[in-house]
């Protein structure tokens, strides 16, 4: 009788990859394949980006998956290729082709109509989406060949930058605040155009403060020697980089760690300068050690109270 393969063990490792999402994976498809190449017990990723798009994906693994959520509402920045003149089903290249135009509008005209994205828009989320409507994601109902009315989203546009066009090609810098759905925006872009349109191209250059720098492709990360692979990753305090630091002697890092509160003004510690302020957060260390103990939050009277502690074991 054939013995059943041994199972690799899962190991507690603690990190953030940025990753280089290739074309034709989704996020969740790159997310197994990383945890899986890394042996990792607990993963989790930042915010979809669909499978034709390529770009910046942020993978949480272990402790750091306490701060995905705040990626999920960081804004975000993308670079895409908006093919004018020809609509498609799900305003991507995936969709089936429903209408043609050749009346390719002129770079004025262009310009003008790009002024009125910028800013606080509404917009309405795509079918081929997956948001849910009584449990089932918008996508299946679209399959179907359902359509649902849906509410419009408030959302802002803080960059709408062309960067090119050579008909019917037009090339943009987006940065945006959360829920925002590059293929509508280039959708509706074409529409005010009169003359339709999908994405050709998207690729995800920013989330929050982080960046391209440093991503790596799954690829990278298999050629890489498993036992060098976790090197690869951001320490979990690079998704807190723009948090003031507060460091704590041993016996205030233990209650912190406990989940007490400290009132910083009578312990005398040093604060950030600049000091932060009622309604901050910071991330809080041990100051011998130098370990991450978690994010704080500023109360009245430099009350630290802790908000996300972490645990590395």
């Amino acid at each position: 009788m054939a013995q059943s393969p041994i199972k690799k063990p899962r190991l507690s490792i603690h990190g953030v990859l940025l990753l280089d999402k290739p074309v034709g994976f989704s996020s969740n498809d790159a997310l197994i394949k990383a945890k899986r190449l890394l042996s990792a017990k607990k993963a989790g990723h930042t915010g979809t980006l669909d499978p034709f798009a390529t770009g910046l994906l942020p993978l949480c693994f272990g402790e750091a998956t306490k701060f995905s959520q705040d990626l999920l509402e960081a804004d975000k920045s993308y670079e895409t290729v908006v093919h004018l003149g020809v609509r498609t089903s799900t305003g991507d290249t995936e969709g089936e082709v429903t209408g043609r135009s050749d009346a390719y509008p002129t770079l004025a005209q262009i310009e003008s109509v790009l002024t009125a994205f910028r800013g606080p828009i509404a917009q309405i989320p795509p079918m081929h989406s997956a948001l849910k409507r009584d449990g089932k994601p918008l996508y299946e109902y679209a399959r179907a060949g359902i359509t649902l009315e849906r509410e419009a989203r408030h959302i802002t546009i803080h960059e709408l930058t062309l960067l090119d066009y050579a008909a019917p090609y037009l090339k943009l810098r987006v940065r945006c605040s959360k829920g925002t759905y590059i293929r509508v925006l280039g959708e509706d872009i074409g529409s005010a155009l009169g003359c339709g349109a999908h994405l050709n191209a998207l690729r995800r250059i920013g989330v929050g403060d982080l960046t391209l720098d440093g991503c790596i492709t799954l690829e990278t990360l298999a050629a890489c020697p498993e036992a060098d692979r976790t090197s690869l990753l951001m320490p979990v305090d690079g998704l807190l980089s723009s948090f003031p630091a507060i460091r704590l002697p041993a016996l205030l890092a233990q209650r912190f760690a406990h989940g007490q509160r400290l009132s910083l003004g009578k312990e005398g510690l040093p604060l950030p300068d600049p000091a932060p302020q009622p309604g901050d957060r910071v991330r809080v260390y041990d100051q011998d050690s130098g370990q991450l103990l978690g994010t704080g939050l500023i109360k009245e009277f430099v009350v630290l109270a802790p908000e996300r502690l972490v645990a590395f074991v």
